[in-house]
């Protein structure tokens, strides 16, 4: 047999991983030729089909999910090993991929790596938002956010920012004529701006006073994706919205919005950073974690 060139094998894992070839040759800046060429030379080299291709998906054989599961630890390891050169420079360098949900990239994660990349000139970031909770090291990603301590096996947290709040807000205009909600359930009575998780299910809306926990089911007639959608048909006097209170501060301040029943909004848990447990890494992840452990939350940016 003749040897195999990593470079394939790494070709062929990104084309797994993005679902097919023309995701991965924009990921790896090279053309779709030239990624087939290069799969069918590897695929000639093993003797084996790796992949299954029609006109509208490309999905791994037995063989190619057998050796795409050997293959993502390995090829991460060596990318680790090459990167941890790096702490031989005195300026460390690579690159950062940071998988997290909209709310985490815009109010936290992007404050936090602007300030890290003027500190880190030669380092790269990249940030994906991603509401669905994925298989970071599959993925191939450094670091994933969640809400809270969630924590797969293996995994190391570190909190990223101070608590959190929700808040219940509505435009002055949709309020004009209406009595304003009192307690949670009174808001049955008014259009609230739902929102849909990639899952299929509709977020529901939580409150706490006095030790006393309520859970709202919204009930409305637009239904959205995400928290600048919200936000955006809530100053537009389409409904009442249930968003970040980051989202809202300023709207609030400037009088675009109101708040409603703040007396029922718990704090929450911050958003953690959570990364693969690995005695090894890349000199950029162990300058951005002490980056983390060191940025003022508060300060302007």
């Amino acid at each position: 047999m003749r040897p195999l060139r990593l470079d394939s094998l790494d070709a062929f894992a990104s084309i797994v991983r993005c679902g097919g070839f023309r995701a991965a040759a924009a990921e790896r800046g090279v053309s779709s030729a030239a990624l087939s060429q290069s799969i069918g030379a590897l695929e000639g080299t093993l003797g084996l089909r790796l992949l299954n291709r029609t006109t509208r998906s490309v999905a791994p054989t037995e063989a190619g999910a057998r050796l795409y599961e050997r293959l993502v630890p390995t090829l991460r390891d060596i990318r680790l090993a090459i990167e941890d050169l790096d702490r031989l420079r005195e300026t460390p360098t690579g690159t950062l991929r940071i998988n997290a949900p909209g709310p985490a990239v815009d109010h936290v994660l992007c404050p936090l790596v602007f300030d890290f990349m003027r500190r880190f000139p030669e380092v790269k970031v990249e940030l994906i938002s991603d509401a669905a909770i994925i298989d970071i090291v599959q993925q191939g990603f450094d670091a994933g956010v969640r809400f809270g301590r969630q924590l797969e096996q293996d995994m190391i947290a570190v909190p990223l920012g101070p608590a959190l709040r929700y808040t219940i807000v509505a435009s002055p205009n949709y309020l004009r004529g209406r009595a304003a909600p009192v307690i949670p359930p009174d808001l049955m009575g008014f259009d609230c701006i739902r929102r849909r998780f990639p899952g299929g299910a509709i977020v529901s809306w939580q409150f706490e006073k006095n030790g006393e926990r309520l859970e709202i089911a919204p009930e409305g007639r637009l239904t959205l994706s995400s928290a600048h959608q919200e936000l955006q048909a809530a100053l537009t006097g389409q409904g009442i919205a249930h968003v970040f209170e980051d989202y809202a501060k300023r709207h609030l301040n400037e009088g675009r919005l109101v708040e409603l029943l703040p007396d029922w909004s718990p704090e929450l848990p911050s958003w953690f950073l959570y990364y693969p447990n690995r005695r090894h890494q890349s000199a950029a992840m162990s300058v951005f974690l002490q980056h983390i452990r060191d940025f003022k939350w508060n300060a302007e940016p």
